[in-house]
């Protein structure tokens, strides 16, 4: 005879240390493989964290759903749910990663937290990411993050199997851009190189000629090069000071090395780290030897220099749009561009990153004026 298992609520112990505040600590039996009852435990917090224990009750409620994951209950708050996933499916990339908890802590949290999974309904979601304060993107980020909870809360059994309810929730705007990507022509970014100092005006042209991300760019090991084959590895980004993967599995791919970027690179080596090995960082801080931090030079010289030379907000990203635009304009096979962007999906690389140039804009319209015109002879 089947015989449901009891949901387990646990028990809340208050530890006193010798040292440091007191800590709560929440119990709960369980059956090892065996079927021999034993006790787990594991610590919430201290009683700074959580001065009260309905505070500590309401911390623990993420806990009691891993245990329970046979029997979750009707009532489970959304909050027990966001615990579950900051606990064990979190995204490894450490970006991502901040990015989320800055999204389930600042906003969904404090918000949802309180309200039972079933009672998070699509119009009151829609109605609420409409209200904050963010650009659309941003509210696009929120709406993204929570259809992920709740593609969890379906894998858990939390609620039924059905459409997810965030599909409903209409974000406007959320796909467009508030300002339009700056590309830059040949002679703008000559022009631009002229307000740049170096070590940071070879960086963007290493970042233009190779259509390099930030994080990628000061991530660049001498042993990335292939110096006799003329390929350049692309193996870590560098985010906020941390070493990690790339951005995409497609990311980590050869590129092509031009002989005479190849030419440039060994002899700015030669002039700045004869003595540098295969490990060493291509662009060291000077001040730490560790990989810059991108938006420190955008924010001290690569804005301040688009002003000065009249062509507006210019950052990292400008150079790989216009790096995407230029093998537009050079009738690039699209399969080739995708290749050298190192895109996963050739949508982004048609889409968002490539844009026409007004003089290829200019040929093309010109073609169908020549057809369409009266008593113009057509091929």
């Amino acid at each position: 005879m089947f015989t449901r298992a009891r949901y387990q609520f646990g028990w809340l112990e208050l530890r006193k240390r010798r040292r440091g505040p007191n800590v709560w600590i929440w119990r709960c039996r369980s059956t090892d493989p065996n079927g021999r009852r034993e006790k787990d435990s594991v610590t919430i917090g201290d009683i700074c964290q959580y001065p009260t224990k309905a505070l500590a009750w309401k911390a623990a409620e993420g806990l009691r759903l891993t245990v329970n994951r046979d029997n979750p209950g009707a009532q489970v708050t959304f909050g027990a749910l966001v615990d579950r996933y900051v606990r064990g499916k979190m995204p490894e990339r450490y970006v991502t990663a901040s990015k989320y908890r800055s999204w389930i802590n600042h906003h969904i949290k404090p918000q949802w937290g309180n309200y039972p999974i079933a009672k998070v309904k699509p119009v009151l979601v829609e109605e609420w990411i409409g209200g904050l304060d963010l650009a659309p993107k941003s509210k696009g980020h929120i709406r993204s993050m929570m259809h992920i909870l709740f593609q969890w809360a379906m894998r858990w059994e939390l609620i039924d199997l059905q459409i997810n309810p965030m599909s409903l929730v209409h974000v406007k705007g959320s796909s467009k851009r508030l300002r339009e990507p700056v590309t830059l022509s040949v002679e703008q970014f000559h022009h631009l190189l002229e307000f740049v100092v170096e070590p940071f005006r070879r960086m963007c042209v290493v970042a233009m000629c190779l259509g390099l991300r930030a994080s990628e760019l000061v991530g660049l090991q001498w042993g990335d090069f292939d110096w006799k084959n003329c390929y350049v590895t692309i193996r870590r980004g560098v985010v906020i000071g941390r070493v990690g993967e790339v951005k995409t599995l497609g990311s980590n791919k050869a590129i092509p090395l031009d002989p005479d970027l190849a030419s440039m690179l060994l002899s700015y080596k030669r002039d700045n780290a004869p003595d540098a090995c295969e490990v060493d960082w291509v662009f060291p801080s000077t001040r730490t030897g560790n990989p810059w931090w991108p938006w420190t030079i955008q924010r001290e010289h690569l804005l301040p220099a688009g002003i000065r030379a009249g062509l507006g907000r210019i950052g990292w990203h400008t150079f790989r749009h216009t790096y995407s635009t230029m093998l537009r304009a050079l009738r690039v096979d699209l399969k080739v561009q995708q290749e050298l962007l190192r895109h996963a999906d050739i949508r982004t690389t048609l889409n968002i990153y490539t844009q026409a140039v007004p003089e290829a804009l200019r040929e093309a319209n010109s073609k169908v004026v020549q057809m369409v015109l009266p008593g113009r002879k057509t091929a």
